[in-house]
């Protein structure tokens, strides 16, 4: 059976603009798991928020909200609102490794309150929501052997989907996905996982999925902002091609133009997109720099187009970070 891909909430990066920019241009994910919001006791939506999450911004595209609270008033209060803007499912991050957060005890740092945890879950489920609700985990605060309790208390709740980003909060990002653990995670949990965790290639994936055959779906992060058509790419399709990118980028920026107001804002965060981008093109060194040195839109437009004039697309990204390694 296929395997479903979801693309992961990255803030600043997948909100709605991408998400429709991606949709219309590229292979679509199965779901677009959106940034967190954070509900607070005001039970108010911000306009940024409303921006992201208001039905006709993500109209046709599966999105799944995600929320990140420690208070079960906040989740229920929002869950229901979104329930009646029409989304079928919403996701509680408890893995968010953020000191800030974290120190609120909210994200990865309910990982360490499990008591708190317990009431959060047993609260939330114990509504008429109405409502999926799925779960985004690390396997612990310090050490991954605190899995083992932390994932007895998710299985006391019909949580519709668990997403396992195997590394531990004190990891951050660094150092290789803990993989033995996911392993052992998988043996004993009855709710369906979802793998997350430096998904970088078609061969990444095929890997893992060979190593944990089990595995109900994969979420892409930092791979598929790199490779737009990764998606098409794991199912079989081609790479993305010049006429491809240069529509995608191009509808980026007339998107943050109007949610930005201005050129200037939209500049900067397509200059974060192409980042990750750049990695597709081969001799990106000079183009890079004068991306990143470039503090005029005009000048932006004018270099962001030559780069795709210009230089070759590569197979694939020639990507730095470290891929999931399974063996």
């Amino acid at each position: 059976m296929e395997s479903n891909y979801y693309i992961a909430p990255m803030e600043g990066i997948t909100g709605s603009t991408y998400r429709r920019a991606h949709w219309k241009y590229y292979p679509h994910a199965d779901k677009y798991i959106a940034p967190f919001l954070s509900p607070t006791q005001d039970h108010l939506f911000t306009l940024r928020d409303r921006r992201e999450i208001l039905p006709e911004r993500n109209e046709g595209i599966p999105v799944v909200p995600q929320l990140m609270t420690r208070n079960s008033d906040d989740f229920l209060w929002a869950a229901r609102e979104l329930r009646d803007m029409g989304y079928e499912e919403v996701n509680l991050n408890l893995g968010c490794p953020s000191g800030t957060v974290v120190a609120k005890g909210k994200g990865s740092g309910l990982l360490g309150r499990l008591e708190l945890l317990d009431e959060l879950l047993y609260n939330i489920f114990s509504a008429e929501l109405g409502i999926r609700v799925s779960v985004k985990t690390r396997l612990g605060l310090e050490q991954p052997e605190e899995f083992e309790r932390i994932l007895a208390i998710y299985q006391r709740y019909p949580i519709s989907e668990l997403t396992i980003h195997p590394r531990v909060r004190r990891d951050q990002y660094k150092g290789a996905v803990r993989l033995e653990e996911y392993g052992k995670a998988l043996q004993c949990c009855s709710i369906p996982v979802c793998y997350n965790g430096d998904l970088l290639t078609p061969d990444n994936v095929a890997a893992l999925l060979k190593r944990f055959p089990e595995t109900k779906a994969l979420m892409l992060g930092r791979g598929v902002i790199a490779d737009p058509a990764l998606i098409g790419r794991l199912r079989g399709g081609p790479g993305t091609d010049k006429e491809q990118l240069a529509g995608f980028t191009q509808t980026l920026y007339e998107g943050y133009c109007v949610d930005f107001g201005h050129r200037h804002g939209a500049m900067q965060r397509l200059k974060e997109v192409w980042s990750y981008l750049l990695y597709l093109f081969a001799d990106r060194e000079s183009y890079g720099k004068k991306l990143r040195k470039t503090t005029d839109p005009a000048q932006y437009e004018r270099v962001a187009a030559e780069l795709i004039r210009d230089l070759d697309l590569l197979p694939e990204p020639e990507l730095p970070w470290r891929g999931v390694t399974v063996f």
